[in-house]
This record gives C-alpha cells, sequence and structure tokens, in this order.
C-alpha cells in the first residue's frame, strides 16, 4: 500500500453501468490557490445502479462511538458525476452493511475504473460510527479520502461506502481544490441519489391471550405502533418497537387496555425507517 492511503485497508460491491442519467441540482467551483483562474464545476450527471464493491484507511473521529438517536444512509448503490477544470470525477455511492461490502464495492469500481488516474474512496460502518477509513489513492495526502470521510459524517451518513473517481484533465487544481472538489463530489451525490433516515428504538414484546391478540394489533397499528412479528403459542406474543420517550406512556396506555392483563418486555435496541 502507498503511503498517501492514510492506513489503508477496505474493498466494495460491484455493478456501476446500468440506470438512469439526471441532472445535477446545482454546480459548485473549487479554487485553485495556484492559479488566477478558479476551477470551474459543470453540471453533473447521475445514474442509478446494482449494488457493487471496497479497499481502505483509518480517520479518527469524534463521532465514532456515539449512538445516535438517527442516522442517514442511502436507499440504492448510485454514480453522480461532475467536472472541474477538465477533470471529471465520479461519484459511486452504495448502502454497506458490513466492512467487507464496503471492501467489495471499493475493488468492484476499481477494476471498472482501472484506467483512471484515482479512485479515492471512504466509509463508514456502524450506528455509531465505529468503523470509518478514508483512501487518498495517490493524491496529495488529506485531499481526496479525508474530506470524502467528512462529508460523509457531516451528512450523519452510517453503512455507507463512497469511491470517488477521477480522470485527469489537464490541469492541476492545488490542494484546496482538490479537497472541495473530492468532497463536494460527494456531498452533490448524496444530493442527487437521495438518502434514508433511520431512528432509534426500543424492542419490545407484548403477551396477551387469543381473546384479545385481533382487537390488540389494530390498536397497535391505529396507535403508530410498529408491530414487528407476532408469534403464536399458549398465548400471542408481539413484538413491537417504540421511541424511548414512548416506553413509558406506552406501558400505561396497555394496563389501561387489557385491565392490567397483558405481559410487557422490553428489549434491546435497533434502528428502524422513519
Amino acid at each position: 500500500m502507498g503511503p498517501a492511503e492514510a492506513a489503508c485497508a477496505g474493498t466494495g460491491r460491484d455493478g456501476l453501468r446500468r440506470g438512469v442519467r439526471g441532472r445535477t441540482c446545482r454546480d459548485r467551483r473549487a479554487d485553485d490557490p495556484r492559479s488566477l483562474a478558479a476551477p470551474t464545476r459543470s453540471p453533473g450527471r447521475t445514474r442509478a445502479c446494482d449494488p457493487g464493491p471496497p479497499c481502505r484507511t483509518r480517520a479518527g473521529s469524534a463521532y465514532a462511538g456515539v449512538m445516535q438517536d438517527e442516522y442517514r444512509t442511502v436507499a440504492h448503490a448510485g454514480v453522480h458525476e461532475t467536472e472541474v477544470n477538465r477533470s471529471r470525477f465520479l461519484c459511486a455511492l452504495a448502502p454497506a452493511a458490513t466492512e467487507q461490502e464496503a471492501q467489495e464495492f471499493i475493488a468492484g469500481v476499481r477494476k471498472e475504473h482501472a484506467d483512471a488516474t484515482h479512485n479515492c474512496y471512504a466509509y463508514v460502518i456502524g450506528a455509531d460510527a465505529a468503523v470509518q477509513r478514508a483512501s487518498d489513492d495517490g493524491e496529495p495526502g488529506g485531499t481526496a479520502g479525508v474530506p470524502m470521510l467528512q462529508m460523509l459524517l457531516r451528512r450523519d451518513m452510517r453503512y455507507v461506502v463512497a469511491v470517488v473517481t477521477r480522470y485527469y484533465g489537464g490541469v492541476k487544481l492545488g490542494a484546496g481544490g482538490l479537497i472541495r472538489a473530492y468532497g463536494g463530489s460527494v456531498g452533490e451525490a448524496l444530493d442527487s441519489l437521495g438518502t434514508l433516515t433511520r431512528k432509534r428504538f426500543r424492542l419490545a414484546t407484548v403477551t396477551v391471550d387469543h381473546q384479545r391478540a385481533g382487537k390488540m394489533q389494530n390498536d397497535l397499528r391505529s396507535t403508530g405502533r410498529e408491530v414487528r412479528d407476532v408469534r403464536y403459542g399458549e398465548a400471542v406474543t408481539i413484538e413491537i418497537g417504540l421511541p424511548d420517550t414512548d416506553v413509558e406512556p406506552f406501558r400505561a396506555w396497555l394496563a389501561d387496555a387489557t385491565a392490567g392483563t397483558a405481559g410487557f418486555e422490553l428489549g434491546g435496541e435497533a434502528y428502524g425507517d422513519a
């Protein structure tokens, strides 16, 4: 691994060829401190694609280890393209449930764009951002992977991998221009492809007799509670998800609705679509 890969170790998922093309909603500029003329960014193009492939770098963050009430991720893989001073920047994004998936995605992008000047990447795995990696892939240290990673963290992105492929266009952007180009490429791709919000909740089980089970499920759904699973045995066990702030109000509601006959047990924490 090269010295520019700030502690490299990762790989990702494949399939960045098919799909729909669109236009970006706005343009940006990446100023070159070495030139009187500021680099110009052309309108980008976006295409959706099948989940695709990963390699690796380490970057510490204040975000790591902090369990958030919610986080964002991408719904599907896709590619967004922009141009800065004749250099093409293609940002490939994909959801990644594990570091292995992120690594496989990166490997697939690198294979597809083996002739590119650089294939830089960043990914964040875990709702608490426990795993963070970034690579400059030959660009000056700290000008590509880290700005990409910072953009993902700034947007509260989790379980996501980003690879920015650069085809050099003959004009040097300088350190500041590269930082803006790589970070901006990820930001524009997130805006163009869209994100999902997932909120933290507590798992809980409600146990009722068979006579009450049907009405209980209807009451739960009508009051906006998520019914995740129903199991039938001697009694009926209904698994639900509750926001932390709703646990005690729900406990009181359940006791009132069933005259104290229902069982209630709290479980662990999970995340679900908002």
